[in-house]
C-alpha cells in the first residue's frame, strides 16, 4: 500500500495536511507543506489502517480473557518497517507460559528478523533447563529473572561468537590472514551462504522488549534493552485507569544510563550510549570490523562513517546487551481488576508525544465499554493506534495517504496483552 493519494486503493476527496498535522518527529517544516492526502470515511480509514498494520491476535485461554493483539505499522510503502513483534505460547513440561515482545531494528531488518524468530526459542530452552533442575518445585521469581537476563545475553554473545568461530584462533588469527583469505571464508553464497548469513547479522542491531508470564498467571517478567516501552494499564476501584511505565529508556535521554556508560569508560567523553542486540562493531575491538565486516560482500566502499567511531573504540563494549529485567505480580482470580500490558516501539511514543497517558486512558475506557464480540472483531492494538493517530478518520487519513516519498512516521509496533 503506497503513501501517495493517487493510489487507486484510496478513494476520497483530496485535502491538504500542514506540517503540524503529522504526529511524530520525522517530518521537517521544510518538506514543502501543505501536502495532499485522501480524506477517507470512517470505515475506509479503519479498513486501510488494518490492512497496513500486519495484525495478529492470539487467545491464551478458551474464554478469551487472556489474549494478545499485535501490529506493525509503517504507512510509507517505499520504506519497509524494521520493527517486529512476537506472540507465542511456550510449552514446558505440560504447562504453558506466554511470551510477547516488540523489537525495533537498527540500520536494517536482517538482525531484527533473526532475533524475533529465535528469541522465543532461546527463552524456551533456558526455561526448560531451569524447570527441569527444580523438578516439582516452583522456580522462585528472582531465578526466572536471572534466567531471562542470561538467555538474552547468551543469545547476543552468540551473534559475534558464531563468526569468530569461523577462524581457528578467533580475532588473534586475523593478522595472519589476507583479505582474500578472509573473504574466502565469509563469502560462501554459492555453497549455501551460512557463513555470510552469520556475519551479516553483525552489521545490524535491534532493541528488545520481551514479556514472560508464568502458567499460573501470577507473575510477569519484563526484559528491556533499548528505547521500547512497557506500560501497565490497570482498572481502579473507581472504574478509572492507572497508567504505569514499567521500563526505562536505555539511551542518551536517560541520565542514569549516561552515567552508567561513562563510569564503564572513564576518560572517554564521547563513548556510545545505547542498549541493543547485535550492532557488533560497538561490542568488539576495531579488528572485528576492519578485518571481518569490511571484507563481507559487497564490502564497505566508504568506511569513513565506521572509522569515525572505530578511531574512538578503545574499551568495548559500548552497547550493552544486559537487559533491565523487572518482575510484576499478577492476580489471576476471576474478579481481579482488568489489566492491559502494552509493549511498544519508540514510534508509538513519538506519535503520542506528551499526550500518551491521556491517549492510553481514553483507549482503556473505550475498551472497557466493549463487549466480547467487539473485542474479537477489533484488535485492541489497532484501536490504540487509531486513538494515538487522532481518533477520527481525517487524522488517520492524513497519516495513511500523505503524498510523500520518504517516511513521515517512524515504524510503530504495538502488543496489547490482557492480564
Amino acid at each position: 500500500m503506497g503513501g501517495s493519494p493517487e493510489c487507486s486503493c484510496y478513494t476520497g476527496p483530496t485535502s491538504f495536511a500542514s506540517f503540524g498535522d503529522i504526529p511524530g518527529n520525522l517530518c521537517s517544516p521544510t518538506d514543502d507543506w501543505p501536502r495532499p492526502f485522501r480524506n477517507l470515511n470512517h470505515d475506509a480509514a479503519w479498513d486501510h489502517l488494518a490492512a497496513a498494520s500486519n495484525l495478529h491476535s492470539v487467545k491464551f485461554d478458551p474464554t478469551g480473557r487472556w489474549r494478545a493483539d499485535a501490529l506493525n505499522f509503517q504507512p510509507c510503502a517505499e520504506t519497509p518497517s524494521q520493527d517486529r513483534y512476537a506472540i507465542q505460547q511456550i510449552h514446558i513440561q505440560g504447562r504453558v507460559w506466554t511470551l510477547s515482545a516488540v523489537f525495533d531494528g537498527h540500520l536494517g531488518s536482517h538482525t531484527v528478523e533473526h532475533v524475533a524468530h529465535h528469541m522465543p526459542i532461546i527463552v524456551r530452552e533456558h526455561l526448560e533447563l531451569i524447570t527441569r533442575k527444580h523438578g516439582d518445585r516452583v522456580v522462585p521469581p528472582p531465578l526466572i529473572a536471572d534466567m531471562f537476563s542470561m538467555a538474552i545475553r547468551a543469545f547476543d554473545d552468540a551473534i559475534a561468537n558464531d563468526v569468530l568461530e569461523l577462524f581457528p584462533d578467533g580475532l588473534s588469527s586475523l593478522s595472519r590472514l589476507s583479505d582474500l583469505q578472509i573473504q574466502g571464508v565469509l563469502d560462501d553464497q554459492l555453497s549455501g551462504g551460512q557463513n555470510y548469513t552469520k556475519a551479516r547479522l553483525c552489521l545490524y542491531g535491534t532493541t528488545a522488549l520481551v514479556a514472560l508470564v508464568d502458567p499460573d498467571h501470577q507473575n510477569l517478567w519484563l526484559a528491556n534493552l533499548g528505547d521500547c516501552q512497557g506500560l501497565m494499564v490497570s482498572e481502579t476501584d473507581q472504574k478509572s485507569w492507572n497508567v504505569e511505565v514499567l521500563t526505562q529508556f536505555h539511551n542518551g535521554e536517560n541520565p542514569l544510563e549516561v552515567q552508567r556508560v561513562m563510569n564503564e569508560h572513564p576518560g572517554e567523553p564521547e563513548c556510545i550510549v545505547d542498549s541493543r542486540l547485535g550492532d557488533t562493531p560497538f561490542k568488539q575491538p576495531p579488528e572485528f570490523t576492519r578485518r571481518i565486516l569490511y571484507n563481507l560482500y559487497p564490502g564497505q566502499h566508504d568506511t569513513s562513517p565506521w572509522e569515525e567511531f572505530l578511531m574512538r573504540n578503545h574499551t568495548p563494549p559500548y552497547v550493552s546487551s544486559t537487559p533491565e529485567v523487572t518482575h510484576y505480580p499478577l492476580d489471576p482470580s476471576p474478579r481481579a481488576p482488568r489489566k492491559y500490558l502494552i509493549l511498544c516501539s519508540d514510534g508509538f511514543t513519538d506519535i503520542c508525544g506528551t499526550n500518551q497517558r491521556a491517549i492510553v486512558d481514553q483507549w482503556a475506557r473505550a475498551a472497557a465499554r466493549s463487549n466480547s464480540r467487539e473485542l474479537d472483531e477489533k484488535s485492541l492494538a489497532l484501536r490504540l493506534l487509531w486513538q494515538a493517530l487522532g481518533n477520527d478518520p481525517t487524522s488517520v487519513s492524513r497519516v495513511l495517504t500523505l503524498n510523500m516519498d520518504s517516511p513521515w512516521l517512524d515504524d510503530v509496533s504495538i502488543v496489547v496483552q490482557c492480564l
